[in-house]
């Protein structure tokens, strides 16, 4: 799969791309937001199922990588992190609308994801439900949201 720009704004621009082609800046986002800012063990974060998942990546227009979120084939979004400078700029709400476009065009019918606490009511807005109690995963309290589409 090569990189094909989805999603155009005048501010940003969201990229399809695998982990072959775009490691180094997938994992720059991720390690900056989870594991420096969230303080996520590094053994946690990097589970192995990147290689395998298709990825999104959020890049502003001097072309640095701001935003990113993992697809899972089987319809779970998860590493979704943007940068702390462009946080509340849209760029999450983005991301989020992309990855239900690409599960809708493989026929998913329902998507899936581990939020933390503090973005349930981010997930909610696009009718993300809460269908778990919450948990703690690499310290932090999550919950299990579903969207059925």
């Amino acid at each position: 799969m090569t990189a094909s720009i989805s999603t155009l704004r005048p501010e940003f621009y969201i990229k399809h791309v695998t982990w072959s082609t775009h490691e180094q800046a997938l994992r720059s986002i991720r390690e900056q937001v989870f594991v420096v800012e969230q303080h996520v063990p590094e053994a946690l974060e990097w589970d192995g199922d990147d290689a395998t998942a298709a990825h999104l990546l959020a890049y502003d227009q001097q072309q640095q990588a701001i935003a990113c979120a993992r697809l899972i084939e089987t319809g779970s979004i998860g590493r979704m992190a943007v940068v702390k400078a462009w946080r509340g700029k849209g760029v999450g709400q983005a991301l989020l609308t992309e990855a239900i476009t690409y599960f809708q065009q493989r026929g998913c019918q329902k998507i899936t994801l581990s939020a933390q606490q503090h973005a349930i009511s981010f997930y909610e807005q696009v009718g993300f439900i809460v269908c778990s109690d919450l948990y703690l995963d690499a310290n932090i309290l999550h919950v299990d949201m579903q969207l059925n589409i």
